[in-house]
């Protein structure tokens, strides 16, 4: 047997013995994102974060996850993951699908804004392509633009920037930035239409392509110091990104990596999640999670210092 087919099986026989958890991302991408940011954050910055962050009507309620630790990196960490948080908060509503929720004060409506995670581009050229109602490309420039005005008040930088903080992480997520078109025109959500199978430990019994890569770096109940632990191992492994570049060039980085390493080889209706595509696609979601953490702190250096 060759070392290639040595380590194949070697990987495989370790990873049936793991939990059906221990491979799962999105929370966790956030979370590690954040705390990577955090730690390259200087005071300044830091506390110009904080400013903003107290003035959130959520800051208390993010309190609850600190167990004591500082409140200022706590409520970092937790707004990192709010815009998904909202998804299953009754406060807040679907637009399109649920009728609107009673404004609570201090924001500026309820809705969850769906599609602000996402731009779906199109990995190949299609005619008469259907429009993707995304906006992740767009939403990252105005939540940077409010959070750096000085005029803006209190209550709408507070509003932006857990968004802003998330969006960068999802900027980072090749299959928030790519999808593949049928000769339809119609795109398959970045993966939220195909269905792979995968023998490596999974919390579901079945799962699509984006929540594969959703689920990769870890579980999404990662806190504490396993959480810290697991944003300084990738901080070893991976230094920050020179020169750091800019949301539109981090959007093209993922839509390149999204057709080189997106997909699973062949043409499959049902494709298998091999190892040698988990092994390059776990490498990409953690080193993707950490520029995330590097490239974030270097822009709210830029629009929050001492704000």
């Amino acid at each position: 047997m060759s070392w290639a087919s040595c380590r194949r099986a070697f990987w495989l026989a370790f990873l049936s013995i793991l939990p059906p958890s221990a491979i799962a991302w999105n929370a966790a991408g956030h979370r590690i994102s954040a705390i990577i940011a955090w730690q390259c954050m200087d005071f300044a910055t830091r506390n110009g974060v904080a400013l903003v962050l107290r003035q959130h009507p959520d800051f208390e309620r993010w309190q609850a996850h600190g167990n004591g630790s500082d409140p200022d990196l706590t409520a970092f960490v937790e707004a990192s993951t709010w815009p998904d948080d909202i998804r299953h908060d009754q406060r807040f509503y679907t637009a399109g699908v649920d009728e609107p929720t009673p404004t609570v004060a201090g924001f500026p409506d309820m809705e969850r804004r769906l599609a602000w995670h996402y731009v779906d581009r199109p990995l190949t050229l299609v005619e008469n392509r259907h429009p993707s109602p995304g906006r992740l490309d767009q939403e990252l420039e105005k939540l940077a633009a409010t959070i750096a005005d000085r005029d803006a008040n209190s209550g709408e930088r507070a509003y932006a920037l857990p968004w802003l903080i998330h969006l960068v992480g999802d900027a980072h997520q090749p299959l928030h930035v790519g999808s593949r078109y049928g000769a339809d025109g119609q795109g398959d959500g970045g993966g939220n239409r195909l269905l792979v199978n995968s023998p490596f430990p999974s919390r579901y019994a079945s799962l699509s392509l984006h929540r594969y890569w959703d689920d990769l770096p870890g579980p999404p109940w990662l806190r504490g110091s396993r959480l810290e632990n697991a944003a300084k191992a990738l901080m070893a492994r991976y230094p920050p990104p020179v020169p750091t570049g800019t949301p539109p060039q981090w959007l093209d980085e993922s839509w390149q990596l999204a057709g080189q390493h997106g997909y699973p080889p062949g043409m499959d209706e049902t494709p298998t999640i091999d190892f040698d595509y988990y092994e390059i696609t776990l490498a990409i979601a953690n080193r993707r999670v950490a520029e995330a953490g590097y490239r974030l702190a270097k822009l709210l250096q830029e629009l929050c210092r001492d704000h």
